[in-house]
């Protein structure tokens, strides 16, 4: 009889060494395609290991924030373009960990290789002003600085792209970092962190820390020697975190949940808005905060939007994402699943028409994994609690309106504000979209998900605190503005009393 082979133990990352947790604890990371792939075991970290990888960070801190930012950058170039070389492996490795299908995780490297590459630019263009003076022989300018010790906290739909949105900004602008990622994705992060090492980054500057959330995470938004969180996650998390912080006037940023739109006019061309709906919608299983979750469609192409949009959805095929030909892969985790059923359930009590889908998928090997049919619901009252509250699933709200003054009011009559879309080929609705649409982000004919990394990412309401993820707006979260003035007259100036 053959031995099983042994589990792959992976090991915190902290002071430039793998290390393992001081609890001696472990938590499986399981394929949620298959649950009876184990693809490793890692660290159950507690406060404890949480500490150490600061004192690392704060012992690294002067000695990289006096590194030229171009040096800095550097570094980040080089991870950029080993990440390249293995683009394909990690890919493969976050649809083992993650579920979503190839195309999507090589996306997902992806844009961890567009945003380091842009924020090693960024090494060469932290910008600031210069201006003349209101007194002569006087300079005035500003400059950024580093903040210090950046605690960063990571979900797992996006397990590489978002922990670079924010490890690479907080570098190249001089901050030392503990990471610590979503316990059902870690492998990602310990991929892009052996990419950061091997590019050459000081021992101690970048440290990751696994586990879950009260254990690992918490302990970072109250120490004493962080001086920035940024968190992603649900807005219930994100609120905790926010009250965390706010005792020592500690930065964050939060970047929480979404109830997206897309707003169908009658002008529209339906094949297209066909085509953001279903990807939007169930793109990534429908596991991203800017998920087309419900879709807004003028009552004059209403049935045969739905028509189209339910025949499309019912074709998807559901599956193991390293299978070339599927186009949804599961939920995360059971506790996901069991929350798109739980809302399956609300759309059926309040009414809403079951227009496709509404099932866990059990038989065969779906029996295996975390599966949930790709679900529609239509003739949906925008009050529902279906088109209300985030739900982080393959589940879409079909929502009729009038003209688009209900449309907007639609869209907006809800506590979320990160991503909206319209399909029209009437300019001037486009641009009304674009201007009163309460949102971070508004698409044109795309549907809500999208995002490039070189603009500002974040949303407002309940999504956002003020903060953006991405492009230069990135660089204001991790850095602080510094005014300086430099007097070369020899003599004292009163800035307002000597020049009035």
């Amino acid at each position: 009889m053959a031995t099983p082979a042994r589990p792959k133990v992976f090991k915190n990352f902290i002071n430039g060494e793998w290390i393992e947790a001081r609890s001696g604890k472990a938590i499986e990371n399981r394929n949620p395609a298959n649950t009876g792939e184990l693809v490793g075991m890692f660290p159950a970290s507690t406060e404890e290991d949480v500490n150490l990888a600061i004192d690392a960070a704060k012992g690294a801190y002067d000695k990289w924030r006096l590194t030229p930012a171009p040096k800095r950058a550097e570094i980040l170039y080089r991870a950029a373009e080993i990440l390249i070389e293995r683009k394909e492996d990690y890919s493969r490795d976050m649809t083992r960990e993650m579920g979503k299908v190839l195309a999507e995780t090589r996306g997902d490297v992806q844009e961890a290789i567009d945003m380091t590459y842009l924020m090693a630019g960024e090494g060469r263009r932290q910008f600031g002003q210069t201006t003349p003076s209101e007194l002569p022989n006087k300079f005035a300018m500003s400059v950024r600085t580093s903040v210090g010790v950046a605690g960063l906290i990571c979900p797992w739909n996006f397990p590489m792209a978002i922990p670079s949105w924010k490890a690479m900004p907080a570098l190249v602008t001089g901050n030392t970092v503990v990471i610590k990622p979503a316990e059902d994705t870690p492998l990602s992060t310990y991929n892009l962190m052996q990419v950061l090492s091997e590019a050459g980054l000081p021992r101690g500057v970048m440290n990751v820390v696994f586990g879950d959330g009260p254990e690992a995470g918490a302990p970072l938004l109250n120490h004493k020697d962080v001086g920035l969180v940024s968190f992603t996650g649900s807005t219930e998390v994100g609120r905790i975190v926010s009250q965390a912080c706010a005792p020592s006037f500690k930065k964050c940023h939060l970047e929480m949940g979404g109830k997206n739109i897309i707003i169908v006019m009658d002008d529209a061309n339906l094949d297209l808005a066909v085509d953001g709906a279903v990807w939007g919608g169930f793109g990534t299983s429908g596991q991203r905060c800017t998920a087309a979750s419900r879709v807004a469609v003028h009552k004059k192409v209403y049935s045969e939007f739905v028509e189209k949009f339910v025949a499309r959805v019912k074709a998807l095929k559901v599956g193991d994402g390293l299978d070339p030909s599927t186009d949804m892969g599961p939920c995360i985790n059971e506790q996901q699943l069991k929350t798109v059923m739980k809302y399956v359930q609300i759309g059926k009590d309040e009414t809403a028409k079951l227009a496709t889908g509404g099932n866990r998928l059990e038989s065969g090997a779906w029996g295996r994994g975390w599966f949930h049919e790709p679900t529609v619901f239509s003739d949906c009252d925008p009050k529902m609690r279906i088109a209300q509250e985030e739900i982080f699933g393959p589940v879409v709200a079909v929502i009729p309106f009038e003209d688009f003054d209900e449309a907007l009011d639609i869209a907006n009559g809800v506590q979320y504000g990160l991503s909206a879309a319209i399909y029209t080929r009437n300019v001037n609705n486009a641009f009304r979209a674009q201007r009163d649409l309460q949102t971070g982000i508004v698409y044109v004919n795309a549907p809500t998900i999208g995002a490039e990394t070189h603009l500002p990412f974040g949303g407002i309401k309940n999504t956002g605190n003020g903060h953006r993820e991405s492009g230069e707006a990135a660089l204001d979260f991790y850095s602080e503005w510094k005014t300086v003035y430099i007097d070369y007259s020899d003599r004292l100036q009163r800035a307002q009393i000597d020049n009035a």
